[in-house]
């Protein structure tokens, strides 16, 4: 028996984009389907479309937060990969909050786009969302010092390193290095996996 279709929508308004994430994809053995806009998306979305979405966070008309808004709304509950070019902390905060699954920064690694889009159809084989539960979550926050945990507010309220520094009235340097020890100790292995394990622990519900 064949193995059923992989298809990956890439939504991205910049042409170059679509054809680089297309040719690595197919070369990985995925279907791809091109978007120049969410609102092309949009046009063709219904609850038997199948795969998951890249979507670029920042295009013209709609961007990648609403069209994600909007799937929402439609019942349609792809799995989503934010990509941006602008490594704009905030928005990952919006993005993971409103269900993206990770959150890529432009220009990507492979690797990096290859192992988020395996976990989520991963997740669409079994019907998951990538959510943990806030029992778990509470857990892992345990462990965290006080200077760790008002580093965390800071990154789950949007912040970059320098405004946690400024608000903190420490170092920049002193941040990255607070920040790489509470992922270790969370297990998180992005900023994604650290905003999701907040979020479900409520961390969200101050910010």
């Amino acid at each position: 028996m064949s193995e059923p279709e992989r298809i990956v929508h890439v939504v991205d308004d910049d042409e170059a984009i679509r054809q680089s994430i297309g040719f690595m994809l197919r070369k990985a053995g995925f279907t791809v389907k091109n978007y120049p806009s969410g609102t092309d998306l949009l046009k063709v979305a219904n609850r038997q479309l199948q795969g998951c979405v890249l979507l670029d966070v920042r295009m013209p008309g709609i961007d990648g937060l609403e069209v994600q808004q909007r799937l929402a709304q439609l019942g349609i509950a792809l799995p989503v990969i934010m990509l941006t070019g602008h490594g704009d902390v905030s928005l990952a905060v919006r993005a993971i909050k409103a269900g993206a699954i990770e959150f890529l920064e432009k220009p990507f690694e492979r690797t990096a786009l290859l192992a988020a889009i395996e976990e989520a159809f991963r997740l669409a084989d079994r019907g998951e969302q990538k959510q943990l539960s806030s029992a778990d979550a509470v857990v892992r926050l345990a462990g965290l010092t006080a200077r760790e945990r008002e580093v965390l507010d800071g990154m789950v309220l949007g912040r970059p390193n320098k405004l946690i520094a400024y608000d903190l009235g420490i170092a920049t340097r002193t941040v990255e290095v607070h920040r790489a020890n509470l992922m270790a100790k969370v297990h998180a292995n992005s900023l994604s996996d650290v905003l999701r394990i907040a979020f479900s622990a409520g961390l969200d519900e101050r910010a």
